[in-house]
């Protein structure tokens, strides 16, 4: 059982999509927790959002990349 210790460009890509989760996660959470205090910086929320898009965009990205397509 000579299993190679190099990951796969597949499990790369699904270790790079969890850690996108986690940080887009983290984003939902300290957006919500500025939201919540009600007095919240609105440029430093409208830069958390749009942090917060980019990482959806690259997850999406990922995530096409992983599933294949099913033709119907």
């Amino acid at each position: 059982m000579n299993a190679s210790p190099e990951l796969s460009f597949e499990d790369m890509l699904r270790i790079r999509l969890e850690v996108l989760r986690r940080e887009h996660r983290d984003l939902d959470e300290a957006i919500a927790a500025i939201e919540a205090g009600g007095r919240g910086d609105q440029l430093m929320l409208r830069r958390l959002k749009k942090q917060k898009l980019a990482l959806k965009d690259q997850i999406v990205k990922i995530e096409d990349r992983l599933i294949p397509d099913i033709i119907a």
